[in-house]
């Protein structure tokens, strides 16, 4: 997870482009040959797009864009500090 990363797909993309985004790099991890660093490099990526689907939930439900990356961040930090 990369804040800078999720806000510039935040700022430059739509949800449903990230979305369908996300649907292709999902599909692209069960293909039988793709490497298991290709599935960690997609998995970033996928990673990327999910947190910045949240922020444009946040900001869609009040939210400031930095308030609502910074919640994120924290959020998920927290989650792996447990």
């Amino acid at each position: 997870m990369k804040i800078p990363v999720i806000r510039q797909l935040f700022q430059n993309n739509t949800p449903e482009k990230l979305e369908a985004t996300l649907e292709v790099l999902e599909a692209f991890c069960e293909f039988r040959g793709v490497s298991e660093t290709e599935v960690d490099v997609a998995g970033e990526m996928i990673t990327n797009i999910c947190g910045a689907l949240e922020v444009h939930q946040m900001v869609k439900e009040g939210a400031v864009e930095k308030d609502a990356l910074n919640a994120f961040g924290q959020r998920v930090m927290g989650s792996i500090d447990r």
